[in-house]
């Protein structure tokens, strides 16, 4: 079953001189429990491929279906009630909330869509990321390895039709960055997620499902 569906992508930057192709002609499929890195060097577009695939920047032309939603047909309020509801985000900085403790980071979408909180599903993502002894903590006390746990386990609480991550090991050292990959992978087969990685990680690429290299704005290998 396909989750996600790019067709035609193509975002452009005008300026007076010149027009910069961020995304030229992109068309990808994700499907239903996939573990897919998108690979490509520095400025290739692979950034904003994953935040047109979010919802959280729009193409100049082409769409995005996200469980068989065109994302292009919502206004802005809707789009992001959808992208609340069935998209879940692990960021490089891991953008938790410093003033609210491990618990009420991971439950925060929840309260923000006015759902209640499923504890017994809550539990087992804490349970499986081993975050049970952190709870009461607030971010500023956690490593940057606990931090994107946190990060993550935030990400599933929704459960989400898919999780985009955006570098998340760019800040953490390589044990702890492929620790961290490790958890992603098993919380993929443990809670049947479809995860989306940017890295530019060749070794973590390696232990995804397929790998979708970009550059110059062009998928080159899927």
């Amino acid at each position: 079953m396909k989750v996600i569906e790019a067709i035609h992508l193509k975002k452009e930057y005008r300026t007076k001189c010149n027009t910069v192709k961020a995304l030229d002609d992109v068309s990808i499929t994700i499907q239903e429990g996939e573990f897919v890195a998108i690979v490509g060097s520095s400025g290739s577009g692979k950034t904003t491929l994953l935040n047109i695939l979010g919802g959280l920047d729009q193409p100049t032309s082409g769409e995005v279906l996200v469980r068989g939603k065109k994302l292009n047909t919502f206004s802005e309020e809707e789009r992001t009630i959808f992208r609340r509801r069935n998209i879940g985000f692990v960021f490089q900085n891991y953008n938790l909330v410093p003033i609210l403790n491990v618990f009420e980071n991971v439950v925060l979408p929840l309260h923000l869509d006015g759902r209640l909180i499923d504890k017994k599903f809550i539990d087992k993502i804490i349970e499986s990321l081993g975050l049970q002894s952190k709870l009461d903590h607030m971010p500023n006390m956690l490593s940057g390895g606990q931090q994107q746990r946190v990060a993550i386990a935030r990400a599933l609480s929704t459960k989400p039709a898919v999780i985009l991550a955006d570098e998340p090991t760019g800040n953490l050292d390589s044990q702890t960055g492929m620790e961290v990959i490790g958890l992603l992978k098993t919380s993929a087969s443990l809670f049947h997620q479809t995860i989306v990685i940017i890295t530019h990680n060749e070794e973590i690429a390696q232990m995804t499902d397929r790998i979708i290299c970009i550059e110059d704005g062009r998928v080159i290998g899927a």
